[in-house]
């Protein structure tokens, strides 16, 4: 992968106040998933400011793809095509009478004929769930569907950066886990993804890369192991550790566990204890994980299927499933953490069928490949033939 984001030695002033940012260096990869993470203040909102020339360094550059940002108008409005921000307040972006004059605003200033406009704003909808939703005033939506109707107007313009402040603030457990759900489908797609946000526990299981921030300064920018793992870095930082690194290291100072590759989620902490009781699970009968993939299978035949599986756990990741399952009536039994829960339900001998997009298929097979190549258990995963 090459870098697509570059930050050289940044410094950045408000008017009249000591220095947010001061000599911020590093670098993102093309179809990265990246978390800027620190206490409030540490400088992680005006650096995301930077990601597309909201805010000009007063030292130091940006560049993208290799070229370094420019700030007059024409320059900023490709760059703007390119790196598409999300802020933390979705009212602050919503503006318009209705949700398709909002998404439509930026492939309107692009200059998109009507055609061009009314595809645009379609498919931003139905990637972000809100296909129905045009005529509807953003004041009347909730809280999580503001999120999703701001991430729709980014997307109109075909970004290949997004970047989110505290994408999760104000949304409830259940919508925060369909959001970074969202992304994930995104990256999935190739986009990169950056994020801020001080929640240990979401930037530890979602990114692939850590920026560790405080007072201005980046203090480390490595994998999400390399950062909590070290308590004295975690620290500094005003931080703690994540929950179940927490509980891995008691595990691991009573010598319950033996110190291995440290655990990202609670399926890979239940796995080092299996192995440190010596409880292989390959003498015993493992679930299977059936896979349906929602856009080229019919509803009538996916709630068949269903009813012809009784004792499937049913779970489903990403707007367009869970949406089909609403409407049809298919009762879920996992909504966050789905491929995780479903290897879960299979090491106890249940079976699971998770409704998925297309993009997210891949990816439900690399997942549990992963899984069964580390923990040395053999899960079955099937991709769903409604036919059989």
């Amino acid at each position: 992968m090459t870098n697509l984001l570059e930050f050289d030695d940044i410094h950045y002033a408000y008017p009249s106040c000591k220095e947010s940012l001061s000599g911020v260096t590093f670098s993102i990869k093309k179809g990265a998933k990246v978390a800027l993470v620190g206490p409030n203040g540490a400088g992680k909102t005006t650096l995301l400011l930077m990601c597309n020339g909201v805010l000009e360094p007063s030292k130091g550059r940006v560049l993208l793809d290799g070229e370094p940002l420019k700030y007059n108008s024409r320059s900023l409005r490709e760059v703007r095509k390119k790196v598409g921000l999300v802020f933390q307040n979705s009212d602050t972006q919503l503006f318009a009478p209705t949700v398709y004059q909002d998404v439509a605003f930026g492939p309107l200033n692009l200059g998109m004929t009507q055609e061009e406009i009314k595809s645009a704003v379609a498919r931003s909808l139905a990637a972000v769930g809100l296909t129905g939703y045009e005529k509807r005033p953003p004041h009347q939506l909730s809280g999580g569907e503001k999120k999703r109707a701001a991430i729709a107007g980014t997307l109109a313009m075909e970004p290949e950066v997004l970047v989110f402040d505290e994408p999760t603030s104000s949304l409830d457990p259940a919508g925060a886990a369909d959001l970074m759900e969202l992304l994930d489908e995104f990256n999935a797609k190739g986009t990169t993804i950056i994020i801020s946000t001080h929640d240990v526990e979401l930037a530890y299981l979602w990114a692939d890369q850590i920026i560790l921030m405080n007072k201005g300064t980046v203090l480390h920018a490595g994998t999400p192991e390399e950062v909590f793992t070290d308590p004295a870095l975690v620290t500094s930082s005003n931080l703690r550790m994540p929950a179940v690194l927490e509980v891995y290291t008691e595990l691991i100072s009573r010598q319950m566990v033996e110190k291995t590759k440290s655990p990202k989620s609670v399926l890979q902490l239940v796995s080092s204890l299996e192995q440190s009781f010596n409880n292989p699970r390959k003498n015993r009968f493992l679930g299977t994980i059936t896979v349906c993939d929602v856009d080229a299978t019919k509803c009538d035949d996916i709630k068949t299927w269903i009813a012809e599986h009784p004792g499937f756990r049913c779970g489903a990741m990403g707007a367009r499933a869970k949406n089909i399952a609403e409407h049809e009536s298919i009762k879920l039994d996992f909504t966050y953490g789905v491929i995780d829960k479903g290897i879960l339900r299979a090491l106890v001998g249940e079976c699971s069928v998770l409704l998925t997009p297309a993009t997210m298929v891949p990816h439900v097979f690399r997942r549990v490949e992963t899984y069964c190549r580390e923990s040395g258990n053999i899960i079955a995963v099937i991709l769903m033939n409604a036919k059989n």
